[in-house]
């Protein structure tokens, strides 16, 4: 006689409850980055629309970000603590490989001992995050999770370097999900293509860094490759975003891309056609570009700034090292 193993099952919707938020310290203006890149204030809030980034002192880490922006987020969305079986931390700035910054910031939260795990999809990270707490809860395996994008790259970043470096700032951003009566998270396309990988990422390795090959690895990329690849590929993956969700342009209340460029962002609405009643995320001119962090800081401070688009449906995607892309249309809380 073969036994048939339980399996669980979940709620059929899911949403966003709460968003949180933590900044880096400090608010650093271009003028003071320009010197070791040989450019000026000018120079960059023409490329990139940045005024001033977000950076974080030395003393504190991504775990301690990506701590306040959960528990921000949890003390937000109503949910005990205790009662958060679920938390996904995306992040490529864990100043360790071992152990994750999730199990940390489960137990700094009062969420010990929900399933705890990191994840790496750079700049699409929270959007790959969102898909799998949805996931997860409507399959049975956890009620309530709490999704963070996390990072300090200010770390990683070479002062020297004109690809990149003035744009990346510190953040954490943070959501819980929980189960809905409507759906509140529209299906996620996401993907990848390991062919481009070398137009972003490290430019070495932790093990040649030890034994002496190469300084201390910091972020490069390939800016006018990416900002082709950003503007035409991604701008596909929106409408398909859309299209999954059954949703046009103009029933947006909000657009909330990844912060990589506001150039970037202002290209993306423009291919998508969006009518100037969508409100359109333009964190990255504060805080910089934050990778996995900055969707739902670019989220937080629209909800912050503009309450009255508390329910409304908004299309985030985010894109990046991998080169990974993910996009979902959520409600938002």
């Amino acid at each position: 006689m073969s036994i048939i193993l339980n399996q669980p099952t979940g709620p059929a919707h899911t949403r966003i409850y709460a968003y949180g938020a933590a900044r880096g310290e400090n608010l650093v203006p271009n003028d003071d980055l320009v010197g070791p890149i040989d450019s000026s204030d000018e120079w960059i809030r023409q490329r990139t629309g940045i005024v001033t980034r977000a950076r974080a002192v030395a003393s504190t880490t991504a775990i301690d970000l990506a701590s306040d922006a959960a528990a921000e987020a949890v003390a937000r969305s109503g949910v005990a603590p205790e009662k958060v079986d679920a938390v996904i931390v995306a992040t490529i700035s864990n100043p360790k490989q071992t152990p994750s910054v999730s199990a940390i910031v489960a137990d700094r939260i009062g969420a010990n001992p929900a399933a705890a795990y990191d994840l790496n999809a750079a700049c699409a990270g929270f959007a790959y995050g969102v898909a799998q707490a949805d996931a997860l809860i409507r399959g049975g395996i956890a009620h309530y999770a709490v999704v963070v994008g996390a990072e300090k790259l200010s770390d990683i970043v070479d002062p020297t370097d004109r690809s990149i470096s003035f744009l990346l700032g510190d953040g954490a951003g943070a959501v819980v999900v929980g189960p809905s009566d409507t759906p509140g998270i529209g299906p996620t396309v996401w993907g990848s293509d390991g062919s481009k990988a070398e137009l972003v990422g490290m430019n070495g390795t932790l093990t040649d860094f030890r034994d002496g090959k190469v300084p201390w690895p910091t972020l490069r990329q390939e800016g006018p490759s990416v900002f082709r690849w950003a503007v035409w590929e991604m701008v596909k993956v929106a409408r398909q975003a859309l299209d999954a969700a059954g949703v046009r342009p103009e029933d947006l209340a909000a657009f909330i891309p990844h912060q990589a460029n506001l150039r970037i962002v202002d290209e993306f609405a423009k291919q998508l056609k969006l009518p100037d009643t969508v409100a359109i995320a333009h964190d990255i001119e504060t805080t910089g570009n934050t990778s996995a962090a900055s969707i739902p800081l670019a989220a937080h401070r629209l909800l912050e700034e503009h309450p009255e688009l508390s329910g409304g449906l908004a299309l985030q995607i985010g894109f990046g090292a991998g080169l990974v892309f993910g996009a979902q249309v959520v409600v938002l809380p």
